[in-house]
This record gives C-alpha cells, structure tokens and sequence, in this order.
C-alpha cells in the first residue's frame, strides 16, 4: 500500500482525478470501478472538466459502481443510478451501454449478485476500483462483520450508515434499510485500488484502515491485503497517521511521483 498525503482537499482530489485520467489514457477500454459520496461528486466534477476540455475520452470505459439501495428505482433521484448520471454519466461520452449498476428492485436479489459478479467476470474484471471510506470503516455497503472475501449481496445497514445518508432524502424515514454491495472480496480481486480520504472527521478512521490489525469490524482494513492500492489523503486526513513521516519520505523520492511534486 502507498500512502499518499497532500496539503489539502483540493489537491489530493487532483492528484486522484489524475490518476484515473492517466490511466484511462493508457487503457482507454478500461474497466473503471466507481463509487459515491460527496467526496466523489467533486471528483467526478474534474473529470467531466478534463473531458470537456478534450483531455480524457470515455467512450470505450467500462464501468461498475460499488453499490446501489435495495427498493431504489434507477428513476428515483436518491439512487445511485441517478447519482451516476447527474455526477459523471451526463456530462462525459461514455457509452450507457458499459455502465453498470446493481439493481435494488430485482426480484430475485441473489440472482441479480451473481449476474454482476459474472459480468464483471465477463469484462475481465476491474482494472482500477475508487474507493471511499465510511465514517465506521466500510468499503462499499461492507458494514462491521462482513466477510473479507464476501462477494456481491444484500446487506443490512447499520444505524450509523443510515444516519449518515439519511441526509439525502427529504423524508429521512424513507432511507432503505438494506443496500446491494460488491463483497470485500470482490473489492479485492480488482487489479488497482484508489481510495481518496479527505477532511479531519476521518483522521482516526483512516489511522485504522492504514496502521491497524485487519478486522471484518472494519471492513477498509481489508485494502492491506491488496498488493496495488493507493490511498489519497489531505494533510488533515492524515494527522493520526503513526508513519505519515515515512509517506512523505516516499513521495518525495520515488520516481512515480515525481510529476506531483
């Protein structure tokens, strides 16, 4: 894992819409895992930027999202099919046809799991998977408990996930008590990982993820076990951080990082 700290929220934002754009330039049929959140609204925002000045073409991208609620139409603006579309779909030339999204009003919720997982099979899988950190540690809907090689499937979400998105909807009783996910397995079959970390409510989170022992509890410790993971963080993200010393040591003189710094 590399740790990558930058001085604050705008430029470690960058520096990962960077990333993705460089590597859709190297593969330009990539399979691009997505996720959400407003973390993820503002890059997305400076990916639909570069496409618009002529500097990322989506239009042989294919992507996945990590997660969608379960009874959510992907007409209903609070889904993350709409989500997708008002954030990153819209805005840029991907072909709709590759984007792929879970479908929370299946009616055979364990079937709809295994066609994902079999499509993204189909696809070859993920080359390069975004990742966000929940306030309790969870990948996609991966609350406490979840099984580190888990794969796609419905799950109950916790109190805490719900008060944290409850925000979303106008009517906070109607936050869906139940979420369709990829499995902390399938996160980790993914070639490349990408997570972005910002703001100083995640501090003691991301200590966790980083530093601490891997735990089903904390579903995020699981991007320890994964030999291509980069995480991003802002300089109030990483203050809890034990070894953020040796991170900067790394950036400042590995050769990768040079046209960052």
């Amino acid at each position: 894992m590399q740790v990558i700290i930058r001085p604050a929220p705008e430029e470690a934002t960058r520096m990962v819409a960077t990333l993705v754009a460089k590597a859709v330039r190297a593969q330009p049929d990539l399979v691009l895992g997505l996720a959400t959140g407003l973390t993820m609204e503002r890059l997305y925002a400076l990916l639909v930027t570069m496409h618009g000045e002529g500097f990322l073409d989506f239009s042989l991208v294919r992507t996945f999202n990590l997660d969608e609620y379960i009874g959510l139409t992907a007409e209903d603006d609070r889904s993350y099919h709409a989500y997708m579309t008002k954030h990153l779909f819209a805005h840029v030339n991907i072909d709709r046809r590759n984007t792929h999204l879970l479908d929370g009003t299946a009616k055979d919720l364990e079937g709809e799991c295994r066609r994902y997982e079999d499509l993204i099979r189909h696809c070859g899988g993920i080359g390069l998977q975004l990742l966000g950190l929940g306030r309790d540690g969870h990948i996609g809907f991966n609350e406490p408990g979840s099984a580190l090689y888990s794969r796609t499937r419905d799950k109950s979400l916790t109190p805490m996930t719900r008060a944290d998105n409850a925000k979303h909807f106008a009517d906070p009783s109607r936050m869906p008590h139940r979420a369709l996910t990829m499995g902390v397995g399938t996160i980790l079959d993914c070639r490349k990982l990408l997570m972005l970390v910002t703001g100083d409510t995640k501090a003691a989170i991301l200590a966790k993820a980083v530093e601490g022992p891997i735990t089903s509890m904390m579903t995020a410790t699981a991007i320890q076990l994964h030999p291509s993971c980069t995480v991003v963080t802002d300089e109030a993200a990483a203050s809890r951080l034990e070894s953020k010393e040796y991170f900067r040591w790394i950036f400042e003189n590995e050769p990768q990082w040079a046209e960052f710094r």
